[in-house]
């Protein structure tokens, strides 16, 4: 009864046969390049890694596992190869403000040249200085000039001598330069004899002494000009022996490395430097502390002294000597530190110092002329790295500070590194919820990420991407030494990605639950003692790992089998029915059975829903019961009230109900229950369904049917049990084969529909009826009924009306002859 709506073996499964694949085992096939069945994903990636514009970086959606991590990172190096090598970086010290590093780039590799030529023309100079000091030219030239000052200096000691005599004074050479001395008896005077005189005495020769100041003013100050040029005449002479040394090298670094302007101002400021401090060069021992480090101690910025030789240290900050194309950087803690890099401070003494050497870098400035691949979900969790990221792509440049600072906390001074500009393509790899949220509330962030590249959770299943699935699984076999599949594993490894996709006309794109399968079928072979991975060896596999998951579900139908959740499973019974839901344990879904019970009555209240009432179901499961009034309401009730009230529930469920996928199943309830006619306890239903009565899709078709067939099972399948699904689903059917040998052997049915009149039909074997020109339903259908019996309440409704209204005229009335 009811074949036309009974599907056949064939349309309950998506099967691949084995015999069209061109292959014995997979060890024939090539491995695969690229991706499957993400054309439109992959298409966008590549669009947005070509276009150089600003603002067109890179988001990529898709739930986890359909292959968006790995295939990112292979386009984006591909894209890599084919750019060059970005510049190095170092800092260095900034001889004019040692608070603000400077930024030197250079090409690739040349970074580790300059600081090692830096750094080691300063060893050099630290030993060929000294001894070019040592040197007898350099003591021959600073002796001769020496002669001559102090030629120059006795000649006009001489003539100061000469005019002191007459006031009793003589000048003399010390130390710490000319000196005037009293003299007594042409002799200059002892300390013991000073000390001896009396004090007019002692006034006297402060008056001569200030007189003699007076008069040879002018001849001291040449005194002291001359020891001034004398002393400038010395520092050139040095200046110029270590600039014959210097000089040298720096035309070198300049030669090599001024093809860059601040390169060249830095090192002419190096040279200058140097120059200006030759003192710290002359001698071998440790030089002289410097006060150039900053020191941080409660709030307070101080100077430690250090070695001063530091300041010729190059920080290579970004060193890509060993990269041979653009860099792809995958950070997976993108902290604010691990984005944009750090100031580091080292103890000493209880304090923190800090200088131009711990500078370190972040993801940034590794990732800087190439590519940034960030997950979504990490730089969400460090919102102030999120917003760094935002401000470098919209400045581009890398300003490194301090993460205190950026937080608004009060922090003691710090160097505050120069800028890097910023040339980068930024991938961002998350989930299309967090996608619609950041665009919709983050302006920047739609500026910033122009493109979106969006991963299918699914694909097409046709021959190209059957073929390339089995090129997959032999990439796998290869790369993680795997044994090879026959074509009979491949083609079911292929059915079980349909069964993933819930369609026998896709395939999944969520590749991690297909290599899970390849791995366990692995390992099921080799407990086996096979070589080759068979079909039996993928059906283990599959088993085993819903073994491993389905502990709730073996619970529920002890249950069942018990008689503790109660459910019928033959006979007909009115305004009761047996709908399916599906549950979730995590990876594992499985559906059971429900029974749904309608308890219909004269009244006005419509339709309740229990569930609703109890604070126990969601909006779309409420939305699907008004749907229910708005179907009956245009059914029968165009020319007359409803006059009805309705109770409706979910017996023995206790948990949160959602979805409206049990609608129809509720409708046949209803139904049944103004009929009076009962309904088959032996289908199980499930379909969503509109205001105009049409079945709708609904979601876990397979697990619905899965779960009630085992319930039967446990029970003894009767040969007239079955389930009723949506006509729409047929497509998604991907069941077991027990079930399909069941449904083969007339043991078990499964019924597609695309209407309500159509599914109450096979539910009660009564005609719904169809209404003749007047809206007239014949009396022995289950419209006809309906109507009859809505007509039935309406008059009850009516009659209970008037006899209310007649009692209260009577009871009016006595209240009047009781005035009079």
């Amino acid at each position: 009864m009811h074949r036309e709506y009974r599907l056949a073996e064939a349309q309950l499964t998506g099967a691949c046969n084995a015999g069209d694949l061109p292959f014995e085992t997979t060890e024939d096939l090539q491995s695969l390049e690229g991706i499957i069945g993400q054309k439109r994903g992959a298409d966008a990636l590549t669009f947005g890694l070509k276009i150089k514009k600003r603002g067109y970086n890179i988001y990529v959606a898709g739930t986890s596992g359909v292959g968006k991590n790995n295939y990112t990172g292979s386009i984006t190096g591909q894209f890599a190869a084919k750019l060059p090598i970005p510049y190095d970086w170092v800092y260095v010290y900034n001889f004019k403000n040692n608070d603000r590093p400077k930024a030197l780039c250079f090409e690739p590799g040349m970074g580790r040249h300059f600081k090692n030529d830096i750094e080691g023309m300063v060893e050099k100079l630290k030993k060929t200085v000294p001894e070019a000091f040592g040197r007898i030219e350099y003591e021959t030239k600073k002796n001769e000039m020496f002669k001559v000052f102090h030629q120059e200096r006795q000649e006009i000691v001489q003539e100061l001598n000469e005019k002191s005599k007459a006031l009793g004074f003589m000048f003399t050479t010390t130390d710490k330069g000319i000196m005037t001395m009293p003299l007594k008896e042409g002799r200059p005077m002892s300390q013991k004899e000073y000390g001896e005189l009396s004090k007019e005495e002692i006034n006297e020769i402060m008056e001569k002494s200030g007189r003699l100041n007076v008069e040879t003013f002018d001849m001291m100050k040449k005194v002291r000009e001359l020891e001034e040029q004398f002393a400038e005449d010395i520092k050139q002479l040095e200046r110029d022996v270590v600039y014959d040394i210097v000089n040298q090298d720096i035309n070198k670094l300049c030669k090599k490395y001024g093809d860059r302007k601040p390169n060249t101002e830095y090192i002419n400021d190096l040279e200058k430097d140097i120059m200006d401090n030759v003192d710290y060069f002359k001698s071998k021992e440790k030089s002289p502390a410097d006060p150039g480090e900053k020191i941080q101690f409660m709030g307070i910025t101080m100077f430690q002294g250090q070695d001063f030789f530091n300041r010729y240290n190059v920080n290579l900050f970004v060193d890509n000597n060993e990269l041979r194309h653009a860099p792809v950087i995958k950070e997976s803690n993108p902290t604010f530190n691990n984005i944009l890099g750090t100031i580091e401070y080292k103890s000493y003494m209880g304090m923190l110092k800090t200088d131009f050497m711990q500078i370190k870098p972040g993801a940034l400035h590794l990732a800087n002329g190439g590519f940034l691949i960030l997950q979504m979900r990490g730089i969400l969790n460090n919102p102030v790295a999120w917003e760094v990221l935002k401000r470098a792509l919209v400045t581009e440049e890398i300003s490194i500070e301090n993460l205190s600072r950026q937080m608004g906390y009060l922090v003691p001074s710090t160097i505050k590194p120069e800028t890097i500009p910023l040339n980068i393509k930024v991938i961002l790899i998350g989930d299309h919820y967090t996608y619609s949220i950041l665009y919709n509330y983050d302006d920047e962030f739609r500026e910033l990420f122009k493109v979106m590249a969006d991963f299918d959770t699914e694909m097409d299943r046709d021959s190209e991407n059957v073929y390339k699935i089995a090129q997959f699984i032999a990439t796998h076999c290869k790369k993680e030494g795997l044994k090879h599949f026959d074509r009979v594993a491949v083609s079911k490894v292929v059915e079980y990605s349909s069964r993933l996709a819930g369609d026998q006309h896709k395939l999944s794109s969520r590749f991690n639950r297909i290599v899970e399968i390849l791995y366990e079928a692995d390992l099921w072979a080799g407990e086996d003692g096979s070589d080759i991975i068979r079909e039996k060896h993928i059906q283990k596999a599959i088993e085993e790992k819903i073994y491993r998951n389905n502990k709730y579900e073996e619970k529920l139908k002890e249950m069942f089998l018990d008689g503790s959740l109660l459910i019928d499973l033959d006979g007909k019974k009115v305004g009761q029915i047996n709908g399916l839901a599906v549950i979730s344990t995590g990876e594992y879904s499985f559906g059971k059975p429900t029974r749904i019970t309608a308890s219909t009555y004269s009244g006005e209240s419509g339709i309740i829903n229990i569930e609703r009432e109890a604070n126990q179901s969601g909006r779309i499961h409420d939305k699907g019961v008004l749907i229910l009034s708005g179907y009956l309401g245009e059914k029968y009730a165009r020319f007359q009230p409803l006059g009805l009230t309705v109770s409706i529930g979910f017996e023995q469920s206790y948990s949160f109900i959602e979805g409206d996928s049990a609608s129809s199943t509720e409708l046949y309830a209803i139904l049944s229950g103004i009929s009076e006619v009962p309904i088959k306890q032996h289908i199980a239903v499930t379909g969503s369904v509109n205001q105009k009565g049409e079945i709708q899709p609904i979601g876990g078709v397979n697990e619905k049917i899965e779960g009630f067939f085992e319930v039967c099972k446990l029970n003894g399948l009767s040969g007239k049990q079955g389930v009723m699904i949506p006509k729409q689903n047929i497509k998604n059917l991907m069941l077991k084969k027990e079930i399909i040998d069941a449904v083969k052997s007339d043991k078990f049915h499964i019924y597609a529909v695309g209407h309500v009149d159509e599914g109450i039909e096979i539910l009660t074997d009564m005609e719904a009826g169809t209404p003749d020109e007047a809206g007239v339903y014949p009396d022995n259908t289950i419209n006809g009924l309906i109507m009859r019996k809505l007509e039935e309440m309406a008059y009850i409704k009516k009659e209970n009306k008037l006899i209310r209204k007649i009692d209260d005229i009577v009871s009016d009335m006595r209240g009047k002859e009781k005035q009079i």
